[in-house]
């Protein structure tokens, strides 16, 4: 497949928008699909904080995934922006795919979330029960029953429920098939061979933000944003033997925050170097040299000039 208008007949492509309430499985899903790490993921709500495309490329078509926040009640500023970037998402894109996950009952969140969709006539409306590998096959129908009437009850018409389990990856295949058959025809709209069109800053970044989120647990929910300052090949190395330069900042709001990201003699900040670097080379192909630095941005998530400094 290429982009120089050689597609085979029927071709087809398009936006899908995996959308949830947080921690619903969509970044996982996302990466799944694409085959490859283009999305950070956590077992923290809130994860996601740009949209990020992921391309899967196939013979009979190209489907772009825009992975959004997980819309939420916002307590920040920086909540309400992530709320609103996921309602353009949605009016932009042919298909919505609303992720329910399987070992949750559906609650008000949920509830949210379908009557705001339900307000919009554009977008196909696909319901994805996730997670389906933590509960039973009893759990999962009652599940998908559940799913249905929620629909029926805000007044969407489904145009598939379909159960899948990312990181079993049961379904997956059957997902991408369902939602590449809803996506209207036309020529890739990417090169084949990109994985996502996330700059590659941006990528290092959320990749070291990652490494910071699963580092600090509990004690440090969602007060970190990652800069990366500088970032290129360093130009005195042979061609056969490079090193990626990358030189980021981790923003905190309190100093009491930056002592916890640091940690006692500067452990913890270096096992997030340490893992960080690890998904970088991953990703990039290439040794990494990674140099971090804490930062403190006081209140970052609610001062509308930090917030733009901050890139969101």
């Amino acid at each position: 497949m290429s982009t120089t208008g050689t597609e085979a007949p029927g071709h087809r492509s398009g936006f899908v928008s995996f959308v949830g309430r947080p921690n619903a499985g969509k970044s996982t899903l996302t990466n799944a699909l694409v085959g490859q790490k283009v999305v950070i993921t956590s077992d923290k709500p809130q994860t996601t904080r740009t949209v990020v495309r992921g391309i899967v490329h196939r013979p009979d078509a190209q489907l772009v995934l825009v992975d959004t926040p997980g819309v939420h009640r916002p307590r920040t500023l920086l909540g309400e922006r992530l709320n609103d970037l996921v309602m353009t998402t949605w009016s932009e894109v042919d298909v919505v795919a609303l992720c329910f996950p399987a070992d949750q009952k559906i609650g008000p969140g949920d509830r949210f979330l379908a009557t705001e969709l339900a307000k919009l006539k554009r977008p196909i409306k696909v319901a994805v029960a996730t997670k389906t590998d933590l509960v039973s096959p009893e759990r999962i129908a009652e599940h998908l029953l559940d799913v249905a009437a929620l629909g029926a009850e805000v007044g969407i018409t489904w145009s598939e429920i379909v159960p899948v389990s990312a990181v079993g990856g049961d379904q997956v295949g059957l997902l991408a098939d369902l939602l590449v058959a809803l996506l209207p025809e036309g020529p890739p709209l990417y090169p084949d061979g990109d994985l996502t069109d996330a700059p590659d800053e941006v990528l290092a970044a959320e990749l070291i933000r990652e490494a910071a989120l699963d580092g600090v647990r509990d004690e440090l929910p969602h007060s970190i944003a990652v800069v990366v300052e500088e970032m290129g090949l360093r130009p005195d190395r042979p061609a056969e033997k490079p090193l990626l330069d990358i030189h980021a900042s981790l923003y905190v709001e309190r100093s009491s925050q930056k002592g916890i990201v640091i940690g006692h003699r500067g452990a913890r900040l270096r096992d997030v170097g340490k893992r960080a670097r690890g998904q970088i080379e991953s990703l990039f192909g290439t040794p990494v040299y990674l140099d971090l630095h804490v930062k403190i941005a006081k209140d970052w998530q609610r001062d509308p000039r930090q917030l733009r400094k901050l890139g969101f």
